[in-house]
């Protein structure tokens, strides 16, 4: 068996690192997904933009079905809210609904 450990990956949108926990690792090898390449702001953002609601895993994590896509040549929107852990305004690229918390980019980070 396989023992996986917490590591440090980068957004391919955004350019923020992100961490791919053991756990999650543990749980994208059993359904043979391959490693995600977005941080779980960006990957909550693309699916939004699919029309695709959230759900399934709760980590964050998760590839779901899907096509459509394509990049689009116009700014990313960012939305402003109130960082969960240290109160600080952080700056998002989706719709805080108020279901999961809110990091900052420092408190993202830890």
């Amino acid at each position: 068996m396989l023992t996986y450990q917490d590591k440090t990956l980068t957004c391919v949108d955004c350019g923020m690192e992100f961490s791919f926990t053991a756990s999650d690792q543990q749980f994208y090898a059993d359904r043979q997904f391959s490693e995600p390449r977005r941080c779980p702001a960006c990957r909550a953002a693309k699916k939004a933009a699919r029309g695709e609601s959230t759900g399934g895993y709760s980590s964050g994590g998760g590839y779901g079905g899907g096509g459509g896509g394509g990049y689009s040549d116009r700014p990313r929107e960012m939305f402003s809210a109130t960082c969960d852990s240290c109160g600080k305004e952080a700056r998002v690229p989706f719709r805080p609904t108020g279901s999961k918390p809110v990091y900052c980019s420092d408190c993202f980070r830890r």
